[in-house]
């Protein structure tokens, strides 16, 4: 071989060597980059699952707190509402209804705010002992003069106005001073019930030392046509809060709502004074049909004052909504009549109308509220041979009220009740503020702090529109 060739052929693997090399040297350093951006990759991977591992872990734990604040709050929401609601029930003397109450909450023997409650409730009705139903008196009213202007301004109805009707500011004072006196509303049907045998028993009505029942009754709350305009309320409404209260038409031909009746006035009391109502006892309101109900003209012979069929559906709401509120009805009679003169049959015929025209609107009532206070008997008690209280037995009362000058006179029967009621009226204080011989009404409150003397001219001998 020719030793140029020789040369040129070691050259040439030479080269063929270099070359090799270096391609071995760059795959290698290929190989070395891919293996180590996968190395990084992978890294980085799990570096993003761990990440988003650690942010679902916080956002498990961050949601398991709000949820474990909110069912915190939620209970805490509970307990503070069912504090309240048993301490409302306390405060109205229905102590067993408090420890229900506060027995509700899933764990109420942890909760030593509860404990405590339970044990206050429980004193507080060892201290109490049962009422004498006997000693309850009964006081009602008609409806209030919202406007003294309007109402003692000369015209024909004013003698009327003053000798049985009540100003807003002399309920206000009585209502206070009775409160102050330690007086609490309750109800006739707490007072004494029927068995399932059909026989009066005596209710149990346990108050606390110093505290004394009283029964409140409102006659004629249907606010009739000849009252417009002179200075009363017009109907008894639902208002914005869902509780009963009153509306009163204007002059100008608007209406506006307010507190211009005992209904409106009286609830807010006991609101304010819950240890004023005996476990939510209102008031009676008597109710007459020959010119509707609650102020809604549902009488279809009353044509002359405006009947309107379509009212009777609002009266039916309004009706209810002063059952759910704490309010009762007493039938007043249809027709206003006197119930010791008529004949039976003339009861019977008045009967019929309120069970056609009134009962539909204010459902069963049981109560009887005789207009003028006329009585069907004298004080001895009723018996199956007097044919008026048979019938009115028949149609369902139980319980009857007259009017009675007596501090408290009830009689209890064996299948009725009966109680006389005392009128706070213009009449009633004008004679116990003009007369110190007279004495009717100091055993519920001062009369000389309670009369309108400079509102009111002088009250005449009874006349005008009767009770």
């Amino acid at each position: 071989m020719n030793p140029y060739d020789k040369r040129e052929l070691v050259r040439e693997t030479n080269r063929l060597n270099k070359k090799k090399k270096i391609i071995r040297m760059i795959l290698s350093i290929v190989m070395g980059l891919a293996f180590t951006m996968g190395a990084v990759a992978g890294v980085f991977i799990l570096m993003k699952d761990s990440t988003q591992k650690t942010k679902n872990a916080q956002a498990k734990v961050k949601k398991e707190a709000e949820q474990a604040k909110e069912e915190k709050d939620t209970k805490e929401k509970e307990r503070i509402q069912l504090m309240e609601e048993a301490d409302l029930l306390a405060a109205m003397y229905d102590y067993d209804g408090a420890i229900e109450k506060l027995n509700q909450y899933p764990e109420v023997d942890t909760i030593p705010e509860f404990t405590q409650a339970k044990q206050i409730y429980e004193a507080s009705k060892a201290s109490c002992t049962a009422y004498d139903i006997k000693e309850i008196p009964h006081i009602f009213f008609h409806s209030l003069i919202a406007d003294n202007a309007k109402v003692f301004d000369g015209d024909n109805e004013e003698a009327g106005y003053n000798q049985y009707m009540t100003t807003i500011d002399e309920f206000n004072r009585i209502i206070q001073q009775m409160y102050e006196r330690g007086y609490v509303l309750v109800s006739m049907h707490d007072m004494a019930y029927l068995d399932e045998n059909g026989v009066m028993q005596k209710g149990s009505i346990m108050l606390p030392p110093g505290k004394k029942a009283f029964v409140l009754s409102v006659d004629d709350v249907n606010y009739y046509n000849y009252m417009q305009d002179d200075g009363f309320a017009s109907r008894l409404v639902i208002g914005e809060d869902g509780k009963p209260t009153t509306e009163r038409d204007l002059e100008n031909g608007t209406s506006e709502i307010g507190d211009f009746d005992v209904v409106p006035l009286l609830d807010k009391f006991v609101e304010e004074h819950p240890d004023f109502s005996y476990r939510g006892a209102k008031g009676l309101l008597g109710i007459t049909g020959y010119e509707g109900a609650l102020g809604y003209r549902t009488c279809p012979t009353d044509e002359k004052n405006g009947y309107d069929e379509s009212q009777i559906e609002t009266a039916k709401k309004v009706a209810q909504c002063l059952k759910d509120d704490g309010w009762e009805f007493a039938s007043h009679t249809w027709g206003h009549i006197h119930m010791g003169t008529v004949s039976a049959e003339k009861i019977r015929e008045d009967s019929q109308k309120w069970e056609e025209q009134v009962k539909p609107i204010l459902g069963e009532v049981d109560i009887l509220i005789y207009p003028y206070g006329e009585d069907i008997n004298s004080f001895r008690p009723y018996t199956a041979e007097n044919e008026k209280f048979t019938y009115l037995k028949q149609m369902g009362f139980n319980y009857f009220c007259n009017v009675d000058g007596n501090k408290a006179w009830v009689q209890m029967g064996d299948n009725y009740l009966r109680q006389g009621r005392r009128n706070l009226d213009g009449y009633r204080m004008y004679h116990d503020y003009t007369d110190d011989t007279i004495d009717k009404l100091s055993d519920l409150f001062d009369v000389k702090q309670v009369y309108d003397a400079q509102v009111r001219p002088p009250v005449p001998s009874l006349t005008g529109p009767g009770m």
